[in-house]
């Protein structure tokens, strides 16, 4: 048994633009950092294509509708005045949610012990109706559902480290109580949501904003204190980490200080919360870093992580 790695070189080709920092240097530069020896024993497998149909576990048809007929044949739309696309973005964003439910089934099936899918764009800020953020649709709800719909697990887990909240994540399960959705993430930041009074409908969302500046000490004492205790309590037969290490000292984007290792402190702990609560059955999902230096060193560990459960 192992780790699966999932990717597309597609997603080098969701082109956002010169000095867009949701860029594919972000891919080229971690894939790299991943071709080295020690991740020589990933099992390597293609990101699928998603069925359409399955986007709708997430989105509203419009929205979905919306995103593909904005497809440009050439050149560049601007979806918001974050959120760019071009005509491969369509396929990109189809693998990148197609790649999540695949290491689903891929744990599922017993294939993998667990599963890191390398992608873009990303997800957690994909509302039911809107993109935004980068984002044209929820990866990490998508995969949660394709657990949910396809092998019957019932409850599920969101873990989000990334420094911006997840919006769009929070806003697809708010009304679930099988699904829950945690979260540590910079305040005041993007995109303004994430205050700990937003607990969904059944205390199924747990938001841990953290102040500018806040480092190692404050994000792994709101993590053991928190955001553990939270899953240990709503005991999640599945868990799905949206992995954004954005929230890294380097990172242009935000002002938290985490540092590397706090990147695989994190990892390593969330690998013992799934054996202990759910038989390991992990996948994680890529979000934002945009520090392709910082990003690929933080992945790196993170995705040690996951491979050093297997042993």
């Amino acid at each position: 048994m192992t780790t699966a790695l999932f990717y597309h070189p597609v997603s080098l080709l969701h082109d956002t633009g010169i000095h867009h920092p949701e860029s594919p240097l972000r891919i080229k530069e971690t894939l790299s950092v991943l071709s080295e020896a020690d991740f020589d024993a990933l099992d390597r497998r293609e990101a699928p294509v998603i069925d359409k149909a399955k986007l709708l576990w997430a989105h509203t048809k419009s929205h979905v509708d919306g995103v593909f007929q904005a497809i440009p044949d050439t050149g560049y739309v601007a979806i918001d005045g974050d959120t760019v696309i071009c005509k491969d973005s369509g396929e990109a964003a189809l693998r990148a949610a197609g790649g999540i439910c695949a290491a689903i089934d891929a744990v599922m099936n017993g294939e993998v012990d667990n599963a890191f899918c390398l992608s873009r764009p990303p997800g957690h800020h994909a509302e039911r109706d809107r993109a935004m953020g980068f984002c044209l649709f929820c990866n990490p709800a998508i995969g949660a559902y394709q657990a949910k719909n396809k092998h019957g697990i019932k409850k599920i887990a969101v873990i989000d480290f990334d420094v911006h909240h997840g919006n769009g994540t929070q806003d697809v399960f708010w009304n679930d109580p099988d699904m829950f959705y945690g979260s540590t993430h910079g305040s005041p930041l993007f995109p303004g949501t994430g205050s700990e009074g937003e607990i969904g409908v059944a205390g199924n969302i747990m938001n841990c904003p953290l102040p500018s500046g806040a480092g190692s000490y404050e994000f792994r004492k709101v993590m053991e204190d928190k955001i553990f205790l939270g899953i240990q309590d709503f005991g999640p037969d599945f868990i799905i980490v949206s992995a954004g290490f954005d929230a890294h000292r380097e990172d242009p984007l935000a002002s938290l200080n985490l540092e590397d290792e706090d990147f695989g402190w994190v990892s390593r702990r969330i690998v013992e919360l799934s054996q202990e609560l759910c038989n390991g059955r992990l996948v994680s999902i890529l979000e934002g870093g945009y520090n392709t230096h910082a990003l690929s060193r933080s992945v790196a560990l993170h995705v040690r992580a996951l491979m050093n459960a297997t042993d």
